[in-house]
């Protein structure tokens, strides 16, 4: 999947949730709807946890990448600087 795939698919799912939210906090449902909505959100939730803990992993990656880089690095000197 790709990264505007997961990110539509985490915005999506977000409102979705939301949208179950307001209709079991309406009160007008059944016991099995509303079960089933939280249901629904649960397997949601579970989809976002996911794909926050994928970009969780991605980040500390290209931090770990940026530190060995940065050791790697030297200061730029320019040769009409004199240094």
């Amino acid at each position: 999947m790709s990264k505007k795939a997961k990110i539509a698919d985490l915005e999506s799912s977000l409102k979705e949730i939301n949208d179950l939210i307001e209709k079991m906090e309406q009160g007008d449902l059944t016991l099995e709807q509303a079960l089933g909505h939280f249901e629904q959100g649960i397997t949601l939730i579970k989809n976002c946890q996911t794909i926050l803990r994928e970009a969780e992993q991605k980040v500390q990656i290209l931090i770990q990448n940026s530190n060995s880089n940065e050791e790697e690095l030297k200061p730029y000197a320019s040769e009409d600087s004199g240094e």
